[in-house]
């Protein structure tokens, strides 16, 4: 396992998260040493979503308007469809988004997430994987879209779905590890 102490780890969510998908990749992202920061929209708690229902609440560490990119190492977009459908439509995340690809940091999304990638104009080329149902939305922004259980693009991590966390997860921790990639363009 690669040594993240020293870095830290933004993971922007909403209301609608996936559960599964912020969770996992904070455990495994704490496990190797980082900080992670949950950041939202607003203070307080966001509620995830788990088997179809509303599940757990989590405490918002930091909103959009008290950080930069320049505070983080890396980005995390957990999906499910509710989440990434509220931020891709939230100018500020946008601009957050867009940061961490300009100054060529480690972004990873997941299942639904990459919409907010399409959103931020930052697919054009790329090769990318998400949840089935968006992949035209994708290749639509320019993406090249493939089925698999991980793709990454000099720092792009992004998978299709839970099942895919533990590739997700390794290969976050490893991206997060390398640090800035010269070819991570927005």
């Amino acid at each position: 396992m690669n040594n993240l102490e020293g870095k830290t780890v933004a993971i922007l969510a909403t209301n609608g998260f996936e559960e599964s998908e912020l969770e996992s990749p904070m455990n495994a992202l704490k496990e190797a040493g980082a900080h992670v920061d949950i950041v939202s929209e607003s203070s307080g708690e966001i509620k995830s979503w788990a088997d179809g229902n509303w599940s757990k609440a989590y405490t918002v560490d930091k909103t959009l308007d008290q950080v930069s990119e320049s505070d983080y190492n890396a980005l995390v977009l957990p999906g499910g469809v509710i989440n990434p459908d509220q931020l891709r439509r939230n100018e500020t995340a946008i601009r957050f988004v867009k940061s961490f690809f300009a100054n060529k940091k480690p972004v990873a999304a997941i299942c639904h997430a990459p919409w907010i990638l399409a959103e931020a104009d930052v697919l054009q080329g790329r090769k990318v994987t998400s949840f089935n149902s968006i992949k035209r939305d994708l290749v639509n922004a320019g993406a090249k879209w493939e089925d698999s259980e991980v793709v990454v693009d000099e720092g792009l991590i992004t998978s299709r779905n839970p099942n895919d966390l533990p590739a997700f997860n390794a290969k976050l921790v490893e991206e997060v590890y390398e640090g800035k990639h010269k070819m991570q363009t927005a």
